[in-house]
């Protein structure tokens, strides 16, 4: 029975798609106890209903409002309290493409060498120092506030699907973007790879393309 149930708890963790039973919602309850993942995956893996996900915790993801409506309440850890953030005042206005790709890019700049390698990290980095924050909204001079609890519950619901492990296939591995109202300098000297919404996405001619 102890193996029987392990086995249950480890597929509540890995999310293989399967129908639940009342005893699942039970293992479902214990396996939040353990502490065998980080950065918020563990949390995101067991709010991501059953149905949404694939073989190995991938969730199925629909780029649409009408998917994040049909997600639960999103909360998490530190790092994904730095990726809603991000996405709050980097991309709220943006569809829900347009704040994925915005979370694709944060997370390969994590996955990268050439940035920090925690969520937190790479939002923060710069910060302080006059026109060399990575992310406007950490050195523009106002307080972040949150205005708007329907919007960073939308984007919240986002940094869980993508802390949960869902694909990131929009934006080819950039690790730059810049809204179509600015024309950066830097932008030249790197391969675009998509315009999605207000925002043009990069990466350098170094980096490996994903597709």
């Amino acid at each position: 029975m102890r193996i029987i149930k392990a086995m249950l708890i480890l597929c509540a963790l890995t999310g293989v798609v399967r129908a639940e039973t009342p005893l699942d919602a039970t293992l479902r309850q214990e396996a939040k106890g353990l502490n065998t993942l980080s950065n918020g995956t563990l949390n995101a893996l067991l709010q991501t209903p059953v149905d949404n996900r694939l073989e190995m915790g991938t969730p199925i993801v629909e780029y649409s409002r009408n998917w994040i409506a049909r997600q639960p309440r999103a909360t998490g850890d530190e790092q994904w309290a730095c990726l809603a953030e991000a996405l709050y005042f980097e991309a709220r206005g943006e569809t829900v493409k347009g704040q994925f790709a915005v979370a694709e890019v944060i997370l390969n700049r994590v996955d990268s060498p050439a940035f920090p390698n925690t969520i937190c990290g790479v939002i923060h980095q710069g910060t302080g120092k006059k026109y060399a924050c990575q992310f406007t909204y950490t050195c523009d001079g106002y307080e972040e506030v949150i205005r708007e609890p329907r919007a960073y519950q939308r984007v919240a619901k986002v940094a869980a699907a993508m802390l949960a492990g869902a694909p990131r296939q929009l934006v080819d591995g950039a690790t730059y973007y810049h809204t179509r109202h600015v024309n950066p300098r830097w932008a030249s000297r790197f391969a675009k790879t998509a315009s999605i919404g207000v925002h043009e996405f990069y990466r350098r001619h170094t980096q490996v393309s994903l597709n």
